[in-house]
């Protein structure tokens, strides 16, 4: 993994980071649910292009996904949702509880309340809220 060579390639792209996160060229492993999850994580627009995002964003969601995937792989499971943020904080986060925004299509963004939106992107589905990822 490259941090470096990541912030590089999506900031001399015009195409929205959610596209670039599922481009195995820019960054590999991310999957569907990493993607809206770190984009929610991190408060990224989904669909603002690569190039104008901040070097040290782009670093931070770089980092924010190596701690989520490596977390995945201890885990066996994927959770990106904080304790405090979940409706039984304590114990093992059960399913409904694992993510913020991936398959809560219409359901109320876990911060701020506002239905959480969908769309295609990149031939997936993209989830995230309106609010929140500004």
């Amino acid at each position: 993994p490259d941090a470096e060579a990541f912030v590089a390639r999506v900031l001399r792209s015009r195409a929205p980071v959610a596209t670039l996160l599922m481009d195995q060229s820019v960054v590999a492993g991310v999957g569907n649910v990493y993607r809206a999850e770190v984009l929610f994580r991190q408060r990224l627009d989904p669909l603002r292009p690569g190039r104008l995002h901040d070097a040290a964003v782009l670093h931070a969601l770089w980092d924010d996904l190596v701690v989520l995937l490596r977390a995945g792989v201890r885990a066996g499971r994927i959770v990106t949702t904080l304790p405090a943020d979940r409706e039984r904080p304590s114990g093992r986060p059960r399913r409904v509880d694992a993510h913020y925004v991936y398959g809560r299509a219409e359901l109320p963004c876990r911060i701020c309340g506002t239905p959480v939106q969908d769309t295609q992107i990149a031939a997936r589905r993209l989830f995230w809220c309106p609010v929140c990822q500004v």
